[in-house]
């Protein structure tokens, strides 16, 4: 994956900042540079790519327009070299801590947790949900032997093991589906009968070898230096059996944390940034893009995401230069 860490500690003015560098944020400077805006990037990550370097490289994603289906890994490579175009200074593996609107000096001011100052006549958000932090596995408290993760960045250590994934959401089984061709057994296990995934994907795990158990509970975690088995609970009748298993994958979720973003003064409901049509947030200069932002009918897609990147950026170049077009021409022109 493409590592891009910005070590320049100082002072940065530029047009645009983008506060995120996911695949809406490298798509946002993408877009701001074909614009004619500079730009610069930070991110709390030390990659760029955001969650999809971080959790999700080999991840399948399959709503993204012309890709019939894109590793994340793939996808992403393919947003940094389509960003590069704009020349963007990446400042990664820090945090935008401070922001201060000027709107009599025409910029923001933005200070970073490393004591950077990046000056910039617009703020773009587009971190995701923030930092995020795993819901935990209760049967893994204390737990010591590994064997236990959160997500699966790749699928090469889990060949030949019995691997067990707890939740029932779009990661669970996008992730049964994946190691279907690599471990031994896959077997997931969730609380309810009703699953949050997509129904196609439901479907075609359904259809696969993957053994389903609902209404259960991963309970309690066996092994003696390593993970051995585990045993799980029939959340009606309470009866236990136990399974063989070398590997945990624990897709419950996570609990997302705006950070230093809640203590900028914008509008949040409910962790997601208020934004209108324009994406503008309600501090002046400031505008969002991607999962981060709320306004009534919000679809969170990477799709969706891009197309309010370059919205932003749009509404931006106004702000920035009153005389500009709102909409300058398509990328294909000539």
């Amino acid at each position: 994956m493409t590592e891009a860490v910005g070590n320049d500690i100082g002072h940065h003015v530029v047009d645009v900042l983008i506060v995120g560098a996911g695949p809406v944020g490298l798509y946002t400077a993408y877009y701001a540079g074909f614009r004619g805006l500079s730009v610069a990037v930070v991110d709390s990550l030390p990659e760029l790519g955001g969650q999809i370097t971080a959790m999700y490289p080999e991840k399948d994603i399959l709503d993204v327009a012309g890709f019939p289906v894109v590793k994340g890994k793939a996808l992403v490579e393919g947003l940094v070299e389509q960003a590069a175009t704009a020349k963007p200074t990446y400042l990664l593996d820090r945090t935008a801590a401070t922001l201060e609107p000027d709107e009599a000096a025409g910029q923001v001011r933005i200070g970073l947790d490393d004591g950077t100052t990046v000056v910039a006549g617009a703020v773009i958000i587009t971190a995701g949900i923030g930092k995020f932090t795993p819901r935990p596995l209760p049967a893994a408290e204390g737990w010591t032997h590994g064997g236990v993760a959160f997500f699966v960045p790749s699928f090469a250590e889990y060949a030949g093991k019995d691997v067990v994934i707890v939740g029932g959401g779009d990661s669970a089984f996008d992730w049964a589906l994946a190691l279907q061709s690599v471990a031994a057994s896959v077997t997931l296990v969730h609380r309810r009968e009703k699953f949050r995934a997509h129904q196609a994907t439901v479907t075609k795990v359904e259809a696969s070898d993957t053994r389903i158990l609902t209404n259960a509970n991963v309970t309690r975690l066996v092994g003696d230096g390593a993970l051995e088995s585990v045993e799980v609970e029939d959340v009606k009748t309470h009866e236990t059996r136990t399974l063989p298993c070398q590997a945990v994958v624990a897709a419950l979720g996570f609990v997302a944390d705006l950070g230093p973003i809640q203590e900028w003064g914008l509008e949040v409901n409910k962790r997601h940034i208020v934004v209108d049509s324009a994406t503008r947030t309600n501090l002046p200069r400031v505008f969002a893009a991607g999962d981060i932002t709320d306004y009534p009918g919000k679809v969170r897609l990477i799709a969706v995401g891009f197309g309010e990147a370059a919205t932003a950026v749009n509404n931006a170049a106004v702000v920035l230069d009153p005389d500009a077009h709102l909409f300058p021409g398509h990328s294909s022109e000539g």
